[in-house]
């Protein structure tokens, strides 16, 4: 396998104000930083200036960092809120910014929630959207129950059980988005040459 480091896009799923789950985010992203084998680069949803009436793969070339940022990557974090048991709607718009640079490349989940169901349910929900862009999903998740109580008002973890999560969460999404690299580099497909 190569040993060049993974690319890893880290998604804010709202844009909310006073959002819990950007803590969840960052705490996360630095987490992923710490590894070696990882180069990861974060992006809030407050910095896409989406138009009002128009979206879709058609203006997906007006944002060339978001288009580069995943063209490049080996794998996407989404790091969400449930929102009435669903996501986000400005997710699913950034989301569908893109297509073919997603295919073939792993996706992992990160739900957050006030309650104790810790976003499993937009998890659910997101699972049939990502696969029609043609991410493949890791099968761990972190789940953040009652976030309100799980960073101080700074963004400081303040249960370390996650610390554990989050370890075999990467470990996870760093074998996934390892073999599916080696796919995409060594297996033709209609997707994808393999450079093999």
């Amino acid at each position: 396998m190569s040993e060049k480091t993974l690319q890893v896009v880290v998604l804010l799923g709202t844009n909310r104000k006073d959002r819990k789950s950007e803590h969840a985010a960052n705490w996360l992203f630095q987490k992923l930083e710490e590894r070696n084998e990882i180069s990861a680069r974060f992006f809030d949803p407050r910095d896409f200036n989406l138009p009002g009436d128009h979206y879709g793969m058609e203006i997906g070339h007006q944002f060339p960092e978001w288009k580069e940022a995943v063209t490049q990557a080996d794998a996407i974090v989404i790091v969400t809120p449930e929102y009435n048991h669903g996501y986000p709607g400005i997710l699913k718009s950034i989301l569908d910014l893109l297509l073919k640079e997603y295919i073939h490349k792993a996706v992992g989940f990160v739900g957050v929630s006030a309650g104790s169901w810790g976003g499993t349910r937009v998890i659910e929900n997101l699972l049939p959207v990502v696969r029609e862009l043609g991410l493949v999903s890791t099968f761990t998740d972190i789940n953040f129950t009652k976030i309100g109580t799980r960073f101080d008002e700074e963004g400081n973890l303040l249960d370390e059980a996650y610390e554990r999560r989050a370890s075999g969460f990467i470990d996870e999404l760093i074998w996934m988005a390892t073999t599916l690299r080696w796919g995409r580099e060594n297996v033709a497909s209609k997707y994808h040459q393999s450079k093999g």
